[in-house]
């Protein structure tokens, strides 16, 4: 990859053995792994076993976990917050799992569609609850600093599953505590 990228640098008109650059190939190489290292986990690794019978029935909802990922289309970054709420039906998660199985979708080449229904999926697959719902709210910097260029931009996607999509009051409960 480090080859790749000092061709991308020629490309670009830059000189890749000058003094500000001569590392940069290598560290672009790692930062890539790094912002996708996703792609070398898996739910079962993620979660690691913390799934614990519980009898608890009401919602579980941990607000404001910062993600950042990189737009399919262009590799630039966005960045923002999931929220992400379930109703437990006999087992809980582990409270870390949920935040880590965001990141595990967020560190891939995404569109924020997805990852909210990627998480929101393998949460409703792993723990089996009655319901889960996530919310992301994110600043896309393909739309910041290129193309339209509108700097307070937001997206908010939203996915529901189970007693989130049947029961209005279970929604709304989900809906305003999430503001």
């Amino acid at each position: 990859m480090k080859d790749e990228i000092e061709k991308i640098l020629r490309i670009l008109g830059e000189d890749p053995t000058r003094a500000g650059l001569t590392g940069t190939p290598s560290r672009v190489e790692e930062s890539l792994k790094f912002l996708t290292a996703g792609y070398g986990l898996d739910i079962d690794q993620v979660i690691n076993g913390a799934i614990y019978e519980e009898d608890y029935n009401e919602l579980v909802l941990v607000k404001d976990i910062k993600i950042y990922s990189l737009c399919e289309h262009h590799m630039l970054p966005f960045v923002g917050r999931a929220h992400i709420g379930y109703i437990p039906n006999k087992h809980i998660i582990g409270l870390s799992k949920i935040a880590r199985v965001a990141d595990m979708f967020a560190r891939r080449l995404q569109v924020q569609e997805r990852l909210t229904s990627q998480i929101v999926d393998a949460l409703n697959d792993k723990v089996k609850p009655k319901g889960v719902a996530a919310i992301i709210e994110a600043e896309h910097f393909c739309m910041m600093m290129r193309g339209v260029e509108k700097q307070n931009s937001t997206m908010v996607t939203s996915a529901m599953r189970g007693i989130f999509l049947k029961d209005a009051r279970t929604r709304e409960e989900f809906l305003n505590l999430t503001k």
